[in-house]
């Protein structure tokens, strides 16, 4: 496969790619018999200054001069910013940074370029709140439809960026955009979430989220099929990478899919840092979900059944914790991470300084109280606050409820038949999750079915010059995203004076 074609050597190839989105519209005006045509894309242009200086300017005109060529055009415009040209890569860079491009004849190459970029229509603060990282950009999305699309094309500047608008709820009337890159993305891809929106009898579309579950291949279990993000990175990853998003006007998340399990893992920021650093952040990570998973349900299966894998050194001081507490392991861990869960949603539902506060100062004097008044042993106590603390290293929310809610019914097959109920619990919980597609496509790949070179970017994060293809599991028409090149280090040569 070849790399991706982005760059144009017709003008008619530019704009029959760029009229496949919606937002790319073409204004047809007459003027001394002659036929102007100005096109432009809505999300990319202020259409104030587009209206009052380009369209109103040229009407004013349509009786009153004569036309004859572009120049005469140039001298009715109130704009500096004005440039005459017939070289396509020229228009196709000034088109994707909001100028208007103004033909008049169609069968000409010469068009005149006009700056009517949207200078403003950002709030000031557009951070992403709940996708916090250290390093790297912290743009979000907000609540505009158009703006969105208007960071979206701030990123990736290519005509091969199709949006496709469609309206969904019969009350709302929705506006719901559906954006790939043509060239990368499978057309059956975009097809099947096309006619899975298509499909959608709702009255009112509150959020993206609401889409999401619509659409998803499975609606009866508990792990998100689709990824949800507010970050523009991670939705520009997705797109490059050979994925489809959509989003609904008034909701500041996009929804992209197909996802597989591994994505709900990766953090943006992964990929800011080198990578033995972003790999060994991956890996904590996912060993965090691991032991938030099976913590509590280990507990409860050695302190119920398997007394003999206990050492003898621990033995002793899990007997004195226990020794006082009346309730049997189940009750005494059901009991604290029901607490845990109260806390979490306390915090959540009180405002930012208010929450903080409860959850700190609630989980300590509700973990100290219990420990003293005998409810639950100091061991529990230290275990469920590593597995509370290792939830929260999922950097996607939906998948953290997931591992949160998966919790309880393990704990309830390890209380029933111990260790062996814990790995009947794994086994049911393989099966589901093997059983599972996003928009038709495996959520265990690369692991099941399995793809070996989908491997290179999955438990680790390696260097750059290894991550250069797109994954084959999404059948992208273009595997190539670019072309690692050896860089040539040239080495300084200090001579001592």
């Amino acid at each position: 496969m070849k790399k991706l074609k982005t760059d144009f050597k017709d003008f008619d190839q530019l704009k029959n790619l760029s009229r496949k989105s919606s937002d790319f519209k073409t204004i047809h005006i007459s003027i001394a018999g002659q036929q102007v045509s100005i096109s432009y894309f809505k999300t990319l242009v202020d259409g104030k200054v587009l209206q009052s200086n380009v369209i109103l300017a040229l009407q004013n005109r349509a009786l009153l001069s004569e036309l004859r060529q572009l120049e005469n055009i140039k001298e009715w415009i109130a704009i500096d910013d004005l440039e005459i040209t017939d070289k396509v890569e020229d228009i196709q860079a000034k088109l994707f940074k909001g100028y208007a491009i103004v033909e008049l004849d169609q069968h000409d190459q010469k068009c005149m370029l006009v700056s009517v970029g949207n200078k403003e229509g950002l709030r000031k603060e557009n951070n992403t709140e709940n996708e916090f990282s250290v390093v790297g950009p912290k743009v979000g999305f907000v609540e505009d439809l158009d703006i969105n699309i208007r960071l979206l094309r701030a990123q990736i500047n290519i005509p091969n960026l199709i949006v496709k608008e469609i309206t969904i709820g019969s009350t709302s009337k929705t506006r719901v955009a559906i954006i790939y890159i043509d060239g990368v993305t499978n057309e059956q891809i975009v097809q099947t979430a096309e006619q899975r929106l298509k499909q959608i009898d709702y009255d009112v579309v509150f959020d993206s989220s609401i889409l999401d579950q619509f659409i998803s291949d499975n609606s009866s279990t508990p792990f998100p099929l689709f990824l949800t993000t507010e970050r523009r990175d991670r939705v520009v990853y997705a797109l490059i990478s050979g994925q489809v998003a959509f989003i609904s006007d008034g909701s500041p998340y996009f929804i992209t899919g197909p996802s597989t399990l591994f994505d709900f893992f990766i953090s943006p920021e992964d990929y800011y840092l080198p990578w033995i650093l972003g790999s060994f952040f991956r890996t904590i990570r996912i060993f965090g979900v691991i032991f938030s998973l099976f913590a509590t349900s280990m507990y409860i299966a050695i302190t119920t059944f398997h007394y003999e894998v206990i050492p003898r050194d621990l033995l002793e001081p899990l007997i004195s914790s226990r020794k006082n507490v009346p309730f049997p392991p189940l009750i005494e861990v059901l009991f604290l991470e029901i607490t845990i869960e109260f806390l979490r949603e306390a915090g959540a539902r009180l405002p930012t300084k208010i929450g903080q506060t409860l959850g700190i100062v609630g989980g300590i004097i509700i973990g100290t109280a219990t420990v003293q008044a005998g409810l639950t042993s100091h061991i529990l106590v230290i275990i469920v606050a590593f597995s509370a603390l290792a939830s929260f290293a999922t950097p996607i929310y939906k998948m953290s409820n997931a591992i949160r809610f998966l919790r309880f019914p393990m704990i309830v097959m390890t209380a029933i038949w111990g260790g062996i109920g814990m790995f009947i619990a794994i086994g049911f919980l393989l099966v589901h999750i093997t059983r599972l597609t996003s928009l038709g496509t495996p959520y265990t790949v690369p692991i099941y079915p399995l793809r070996v070179q989908g491997f290179r970017d999955s438990f680790i994060r390696p260097s750059f010059q290894f991550i250069n293809k797109r994954f084959r599991s999404l059948r992208p028409h273009s595997l190539i995203r670019y072309i690692p090149e050896p860089v040539k280090r040239k080495k300084n040569d200090f001579d001592d004076e």
